[in-house]
């Protein structure tokens, strides 16, 4: 019965790209593949900002948050939004006035190339290890999946299939074919979560909605007082989850550069709020997912349902209790997450590379076939080795908390520096380069020694706990302005009307 499911997953995998290729048009030229030549609708770009920050990891380890605890995590989705708002009127206007299509070219025209690379840098190393999770995360259903069937496939080659289709459009449509096959892709998998939500709602008991609320389940705010360590205390989640969101929607390329494919800085102000408004709807589906199957299994530990990991149950449930078909339909949701992520990562991380560091190291003016051509070629390398960390991630990865609190705080430990950087850039006039990259640098010392050598101990904790992820962004950003702040005190102060120390005009 299974092979109906296999069926539809396949026609999926064969669609996509087809459908991304015919929508794109042709490439003609690099602003064509980096920036849709700043053509695209506002609204498709929502939906493609949403579809990109989804991944695997919110339609499969989301519900995993909600079966084992509440939805409280909902408080990180109100500071998103917060976040974005900040991100919409204070950096994206900078990035339209100086014609960018990197996030790290507004870094490289206040500071200096050596700044533009070293963001970049830390931005191709964030995005590997962060997506490369992801990546193996999307493994997780699909192998489930494979063995129903009786077939025994290994993660990694689960995962150079996705990558695979994911690689196909995004090397030939570029920027054009990501956007739209994200949106689609969108579509799908939340669907997918609809249609879960019914099956359920026709399985479970009546009353079980008051039960579950009973048990807490609907639980979505929590005042706690421990505010260092208790990642979903109320300050925390909203402060952090604003502050991250300034960092993940304004400084990371990944989002950047969908927004700067909008035709102006206004369609792009609603794209990245509309993105957060939809975030929040988004997160709250999944969990009620989550809740609903907290019911349906009666609160069973994952392990007595058979199951090696929390971030299993959604998967579990997709194969085991939808009827052929639809299973499959959300699986293709589960993958139509993951390649929606993957493809844009390629693509920001491709133009990063040559945008960011290619130019620079050749130190001369590039024909524009040249940068098309190159911007491909990366596109296929950064393929490979994403598929080299995602197999990595599969062979070591083994625990009990939901993957997507992991791939949060992955990012979460660059984040600050690179946000840092650019309000150090925008608020302290006298930081010059060399200021801009000791404190970035420093940040990601100081960051690395709170997330892995400074623990405390909670009033009623058994064993001390680490810093709550949320605040290593809003850490990172403090550390950068107050040691750029301090080094720049060594020089004088930049008339208002003049540029600054080491200023680099270049895009």
């Amino acid at each position: 019965m299974r092979t109906l499911d296999i069926v539809v997953i396949v026609l999926y995998l064969l669609a996509m790209p087809a459908i991304g290729i015919m929508l794109s048009g042709k490439q003609r030229s690099s602003k064509d593949y980096f920036v849709g030549n700043r053509q695209m609708s506002w609204w498709v770009v929502t939906l493609s900002v949403v579809a990109t920050e989804t991944s695997t990891l919110t339609v499969i380890s989301v519900p995993t948050i909600a079966y084992l605890g509440n939805v409280t995590y909902l408080q990180l989705a109100i500071g998103y939004l917060i976040g974005r708002v900040l991100v919409a009127f204070v950096l994206l206007p900078k990035y339209y006035a100086g014609g960018l299509v990197s996030a790290y070219g507004f870094l490289g025209s206040r500071f200096g190339g050596g700044m533009q690379g070293t963001a970049s840098v830390t931005f191709l190393f964030t995005r590997l290890l962060a997506d490369g999770l992801r990546l193996f995360a999307t493994a997780i259903p699909v192998k489930v999946l494979l063995n129903a069937v009786g077939i025994d496939a290994a993660y990694w080659q689960i995962v150079v299939g996705i990558a695979i289709f994911s690689v196909i459009y995004t090397y030939v449509g570029g920027i054009k074919a990501v956007i739209w096959v994200d949106a689609i892709q969108m579509a799908l998998y939340v669907a997918g979560a609809i249609i879960a939500v019914i099956f359920l709602a026709t399985q479970l008991p009546d009353g079980w909605f008051s039960a579950a609320a009973g048990d807490g389940k609907f639980q979505m705010f929590e005042f706690s007082s421990d505010l260092l360590t208790d990642q979903y205390a109320f300050i925390t989640a909203v402060v952090g989850g604003a502050v991250f969101s300034m960092a993940s929607h304004g400084a990371d390329q990944l989002m950047v550069q969908r927004l700067l494919a909008c035709k102006n800085v206004r369609d792009s102000q609603k794209a990245v709020i509309a993105s957060g408004v939809v975030v929040f709807i988004q997160f709250a589906l999944f969990l009620l997912v989550g809740s609903m199957l907290a019911s349906f299994y009666n609160n069973a530990d994952p392990e007595s349902l058979g199951l090696g990991q929390g971030d299993e149950i959604f998967s579990h449930f997709i194969v085991n209790e939808l009827p052929p078909g639809v299973s499959g339909l959300l699986i293709a949701g589960i993958l139509a997450a993951a390649m929606s992520t993957i493809s844009s990562s390629l693509n920001s991380l491709s133009t990063s590379t040559v945008s960011d560091l290619y130019k620079r190291f050749t130190k001369r003016e590039l024909p524009d076939a040249t940068v098309l051509k190159q911007a491909k070629v990366w596109t296929l390398i950064w393929a490979g080795v994403f598929v080299v960390f995602a197999s990595f991630f599969a062979e070591t990865t083994a625990t009990d908390d939901p993957v997507v609190e992991l791939a949060l705080s992955i990012a979460s430990y660059t984040y600050g520096a690179l946000l840092g950087a650019f309000f150090l850039g925008l608020l302290v006039r006298r930081a010059n380069q060399t200021d801009a990259i000791i404190a970035f640098l420093s940040t990601i010392a100081v960051t690395a020694y709170f997330v892995f050598g400074v623990t405390f101990l909670p009033e009623g904790a058994e064993e001390p706990l680490g810093l709550a992820f949320p605040w290593y962004t809003p850490l990172g950003v403090i550390v950068t302005l107050v040691v750029g702040g301090l080094l720049s005190l060594r020089h004088p102060a930049q008339p208002k009307e003049a540029p600054a120390e080491e200023t680099v005009h270049s895009s």
